[in-house]
């Protein structure tokens, strides 16, 4: 069985915990039937031999599949991942939701998406990465009454994404804990204001509104100063064509939208000014995690 699930892009600016999208940057899982217990690992993260012992796909793996069979099977886990480590980009929502998919299918039994997004829920108590992850496209969700409601939105293939991902990472919890415990009314209703735009921008395909509507006052400013370079990173992708530039989920990569025809100019002048970080441009994943037998 194989098992693709795409990367993330989350918060997306004002949408704080709340908007994402999905990449085409993908995560791969083979699971084949096997005598004993086995995992390689290829992509990110292959250079932590920790990742063997320590990998968190396989535990909720056969955490779930105990749980519905009631049995342990062994088998061979093949990893070839390119959705990079704690860089904002989604990797653990990746694994979360993969490995719950993977133990139902692996059995031949049925589960419905929303399912899926609800069980993930135990592991990753905010949407906004589960939500792309699962469905694709550009999604608007928040939980209720412990179930994730979201719309969705397919993203056209004349618009293209490009990462800058940085040679270190920002730690989600100190990120977390740079922000501040009380925010002002105005700081609040810019944020509601402005992620109630970018949600009508995507959907009405406003384009050109993605600049002002993707402005925040909530988290960016506080988590990019940890890495002020990144600042910089903003400035250049917007100066150079950019749609909208915005910190990827707490970072430490920082998103962009463009049409294709800026793409060349934009990732040229970012691999150019940036030559120590890693700069990648992507298609928009309309499907989310596939599972194929």
């Amino acid at each position: 069985m194989r098992i693709n699930v795409p990367a993330t892009s989350a918060n997306l600016g004002p949408g704080f915990d709340t908007l994402g999208l999905a990449l085409s940057l993908k995560n791969q899982v083979i699971i084949k039937p096997s005598k004993f217990h086995s995992v390689s690992l290829r992509g990110e993260g292959s250079n932590n031999p920790m990742l063997k012992d320590n990998n968190m796909f396989i535990a909720i793996f056969n955490d779930f599949y105990l749980n519905l069979l009631n049995k342990k099977r062994h088998f061979r886990f093949e990893f070839n991942n390119e959705i990079p480590l704690s860089r904002g980009l989604g990797s653990s929502s990746a694994v979360i939701v993969s490995a719950i998919a993977s133990a139902y299918a692996i059995e031949g039994i049925k589960l419905e998406k929303s399912k899926l997004l609800n069980l993930a829920l135990a592991y990753e108590n905010h949407p906004d990465n589960i939500t792309p992850a699962v469905v694709g496209g550009f999604t608007v969700s928040t939980i209720q009454d412990n179930e994730v409601k979201y719309i969705k939105k397919g993203m056209p293939s004349h618009l293209k994404g490009v990462v800058v991902i940085p040679n270190r990472p920002i730690s989600t919890q100190l990120a977390r804990k740079a922000l501040p415990y009380k925010y002002s009314k105005e700081d609040t209703t810019f944020n509601i204001s402005h992620s109630s735009l970018l949600t009508a921008a995507f959907m009405s395909q406003n384009w050109e509104m993605l600049r002002t509507a993707s402005l925040d006052k909530i988290h960016q400013k506080y988590r990019m100063k940890q890495m002020p370079e990144l600042f910089d990173v903003q400035k250049t992708s917007l100066r150079n064509g950019s749609l909208m530039s915005t910190l990827s989920g707490s970072g430490s990569t920082l998103f962009s939208i463009c049409y294709k025809d800026d793409l060349q100019k934009i990732e040229s002048e970012l691999k150019k000014k940036f030559p120590h970080f890693k700069v990648i441009s992507c298609n928009f994943d309309n499907d989310g995690i596939r599972v194929d037998d």
